[in-house]
C-alpha cells in the first residue's frame, strides 16, 4: 500500500449508561479519513433526544396495558439480554402514559359515580411499585454492562497496541518482509476483528497502525501483478460501497439511512488501499454520498429541536399558569373546586404537547408536576380538616331527624306544622356533609315531615269544604252590602251594622281567597262608611246648632265652657290623627299582612279626621252664636 493513502478511522460506539431521565445517549461515529487530513469530513451523526418519540417508536411493539410493559421490563431485568437504552426509555414512557390515563379514568369513574372530587385520594399502585423495582435492577445491570464495555475497550486498546508493536518489529527486518507476509495479513485480520476502543485514543491508534502498515508494504517485495490485483479488488469493493452509499439518498427513513451509512463506513475502512492515482477520486465519491445522508440526518434533528423548543415554551407557560393558580387563596370548597377544574384542564392541554428538548424534558415535567402536587396536597389537607365539621353537621342533622320523627304522628296540626317548618329552616342552616350521606339523611328527614303533612292534609279535607261554604256566605253578605249602599233612609246605618256583624260571625275561608275577599269586603264597607259619616256629620252639626240656644240659657258662661270642652276634644283628636300617621310610616307595606293593616289604619285616620272637622264646625257655630248677641 502506498504511504500517501489514508485509512479510515476506527468507529467508536460510546454508549453512556444513563442513571437519570435527563442523560443523553451519544453514538460517536468517526468518519473515514481516507483522504488528506485537512479536507472536510462527513458531518458527525446526532442521536435522537432521550425521552422523545423517535422514528423507531412507530416500529416498536404497541403495549396495551401496564402489566404487558412490566412483563417486558421484568424479562429484560432477569435475562442475559443486554438492556438497550432506547427500548428502556420507550418502555418507561409507555408505562407512565398508561399509568396516567388509568389514574384519570379512575377519577372520572369516581366522579361519575357521585363521588366528591375534593375527597378523592390516589390509591397506591402495586404495578407501579413493581415497575420501579425492576427498573432499578435494569439500572444496576446497565451500569455493570457499561463498566464491562469500558474494560473491553481498554483490552481492545491493548490488543491493537500489541499488533502495532508486532508490525513495527516486522519492518525492522526488511529481508524477512516476504517471509512475514502471512503473519502480517493475519495481524490485519486480527485488527479488523477487534472492535471498540476508547474514543480519545482511536485516531492516534489508527494513525500509528496505518504508518507501520504502509512502511511494511514499502518493504514488501511483491511482484507487480499481485500488487495490481490487490488494488483492483479493493477498488471494486470500494466502488460497491460508494454505490450503496449513493443509493441511501433514496431511503425515506432518515434514521435508518444514517445507521446503514455507519456500517458502510466500517466496511470502507476495513477495505485495503487502491492505486495511488484513484485514491482521491474514490474517496471523494464516497465522501460526497456520505455528506448527503449526514445533511439529511442533521436537518431532521434540527427540525425536531425546533419543535422541541416550541414545546418547551408551551409547557413553561402551562407551568406558570398552574403555579399562579396554586398560589391563589382558596376561601372555601367552591374555590378549591373551581381551581381543580382549571388545573385538570391544563393537565389535559399538557398531554397534547409533544416532548421538550432532552436536557429540559424531565425538568419541565417535574416543575409542572411539583406545582400540581403542591395544589392537590394542600387541597387534600384542607378536606381532611373538614372531616370533623362534616361529622358535627351530620350529628346535628340526625338530631333534627329524631325530633321530626317524634312529631310525625302528632294530630296537633297547627302547632306541629309550625314546629316542623322551624326544623326545616334549621336544617338549611347546617353546613355540608358528604353527598351520599347528605342525600340519605335528607330522605330520612323528609320522610318524617311528609308523613305528618300527608296526615294533616287528609284530616283537613272536611275543613276545606266548610271553608268553601263560608266563602259563599261572605260573598253573599258583600253583595247585600253593595245593594244597601244604593238605598237611602234613616235606618241605613243600622242595616249596615247588622250585615257587618253577620259577616264577622262567619268562619274561615280558603287561604288563597282570603286576601281577595278582604279587599272586596272593605272596599264596599269604606264606601258605605264614607257616605254614612257625611250624612251623620251633617245631622249631628244641625242638631248641635239647634241646641245652642238651650245651652246659652243655662248661664252666662255656658257657651264658653262648651267651646273650651270642644277645643280640648279637638286637640285630642288631632293628637290621635298624628299618632296613627306616624305609625303608618313604620309599617312594612311589602307583605300582604302589612297591606291589610295599613288599609285598616287609613280608615281609622279618615274617621278621626271627619270627627275633627265636625268638632271644628261646632266651634265655629258657637263663635257665630256669640257674635250674634
Amino acid at each position: 500500500m502506498d504511504s500517501q493513502e489514508k485509512a479510515p478511522v476506527e468507529e467508536q460506539n460510546v454508549e453512556q449508561i444513563a442513571t437519570s431521565a435527563t442523560e443523553q445517549v451519544e453514538n460517536v461515529v468517526e468518519t473515514p479519513v481516507d483522504q488528506p487530513a485537512e479536507e472536510e469530513q462527513p458531518a458527525e451523526a446526532e442521536q435522537p433526544v432521550e425521552g422523545e418519540a423517535t422514528a423507531k417508536d412507530s416500529e416498536r411493539k404497541q403495549y396495551q396495558t401496564k402489566q404487558e410493559v412490566l412483563e417486558r421490563v421484568r424479562e429484560i431485568a432477569h435475562s442475559e439480554e443486554a438492556p438497550q437504552k432506547d427500548e428502556v426509555d420507550y418502555l418507561k414512557t409507555v408505562f407512565y402514559k398508561l399509568h396516567i390515563a388509568e389514574r384519570e379514568a379512575m377519577l372520572k369513574e369516581y366522579i361519575d359515580g357521585g363521588g366528591d372530587p375534593e375527597q378523592y385520594q390516589i390509591r397506591p399502585d402495586e404495578v407501579e411499585e413493581a415497575f420501579k423495582a425492576e427498573m432499578g435492577i435494569i439500572k444496576e445491570k446497565r451500569q455493570k454492562l457499561f463498566k464491562e464495555q469500558e474494560q473491553e475497550k481498554q483490552d481492545n486498546l491493548q490488543k491493537k497496541l500489541d499488533i502495532i508493536e508486532k508490525i513495527k518489529n516486522m519492518i525492522t527486518s526488511p529481508e524477512e518482509a516476504n517471509k512475514s507476509y502471512k503473519d502480517f495479513k493475519a495481524l490485519q485480520d486480527e485488527w479488523r476483528e477487534i472492535k471498540n476502543v476508547p474514543a480519545e485514543r482511536a485516531n492516534e491508534l489508527w494513525r500509528n497502525y496505518q504508518l507501520y502498515v504502509e512502511q511494511f508494504y514499502d518493504l514488501l517485495k511483491l511482484n507487480s501483478e499481485a500488487r495490481e490485483y490487490d488494488f483492483k479488488k479493493n477498488l471494486e469493493m470500494k466502488t460497491k460501497l460508494c454505490e450503496a452509499a449513493e443509493k441511501l439518498a433514496e431511503e425515506p427513513d432518515v434514521i435508518s439511512a444514517f445507521h446503514q451509512l455507519q456500517k458502510l463506513h466500517q466496511e470502507y475502512r476495513e477495505t485495503g488501499p487502491v492505486s495511488k492515482e484513484l485514491r482521491e477520486e474514490i474517496w471523494n465519491r464516497f465522501k460526497a454520498a456520505s455528506t448527503v445522508i449526514n445533511k439529511r440526518h442533521q436537518q431532521h434533528f434540527e427540525g425536531l429541536r425546533a419543535k422541541e423548543e416550541e414545546n418547551l415554551q408551551k409547557k413553561t407557560a402551562l407551568c406558570e399558569k398552574v403555579e399562579a393558580i396554586a398560589a391563589e387563596e382558596n376561601k372555601g370548597s367552591g374555590d378549591w373546586e373551581r381551581h381543580t377544574k382549571q388545573i385538570i384542564e391544563l393537565q389535559a392541554e399538557w398531554k397534547t404537547i409533544g416532548f421538550a428538548p432532552q436536557k429540559m424534558n424531565v425538568k419541565i415535567f417535574e416543575r409542572f408536576r411539583a406545582a400540581c402536587d403542591d395544589f392537590f396536597g394542600r387541597k387534600a389537607e384542607y378536606f381532611r380538616g373538614l372531616k370533623d365539621s362534616f361529622k358535627a353537621n351530620a350529628d346535628k342533622k340526625r338530631a333534627l331527624i329524631e325530633k321530626a320523627k317524634a312529631l310525625q304522628d302528632s294530630t296537633e296540626w297547627k302547632s306541629t306544622s309550625d314546629k316542623l317548618i322551624n326544623l326545616q329552616k334549621e336544617w338549611k342552616t347546617i353546613g355540608m356533609v358528604p353527598k351520599k350521606l347528605g342525600d340519605q339523611l335528607w330522605d330520612e328527614f323528609l320522610g318524617a315531615c311528609n308523613k305528618f303533612f300527608e296526615a294533616r292534609n287528609a284530616a283537613g279535607a272536611g275543613t276545606r269544604n266548610e271553608e268553601r261554604e263560608n266563602l259563599e256566605k261572605k260573598r253573599d253578605v258583600i253583595q247585600r252590602l253593595k245593594a244597601t249602599a244604593e238605598e237611602a233612609g234613616d235606618n241605613l246605618q243600622e242595616k249596615v251594622q247588622k250585615l257587618v256583624e253577620e259577616y264577622q260571625q262567619i268562619g274561615h275561608v280558603p287561604f288563597k281567597e282570603k286576601d281577595k275577599l278582604y279587599e272586596e269586603y272593605h272596599a264596599v264597607l269604606d264606601k258605605l262608611y264614607k257616605d254614612l259619616n257625611i250624612s251623620v256629620a251633617k245631622r249631628r252639626l244641625s242638631k248641635f246648632k239647634d241646641n245652642l240656644k238651650q245651652v246659652a240659657e243655662r248661664g252666662e258662661n255656658a257657651l264658653d265652657n262648651e267651646r273650651s270642652r270642644l277645643m280640648r276634644q279637638y286637640e285630642q283628636l288631632k293628637q290621635e290623627v298624628q299618632t296613627y300617621e306616624n305609625n303608618l310610616g313604620f309599617l312594612n307595606a311589602s307583605s300582604k299582612k302589612g297591606n291589610s293593616l295599613i288599609d285598616e289604619m287609613n280608615r281609622k285616620v279618615q274617621k278621626l279626621k271627619d270627627e275633627v272637622q265636625l268638632v271644628r264646625d261646632k266651634i265655629k257655630a258657637i263663635d257665630a252664636e256669640n257674635a250674634a248677641k
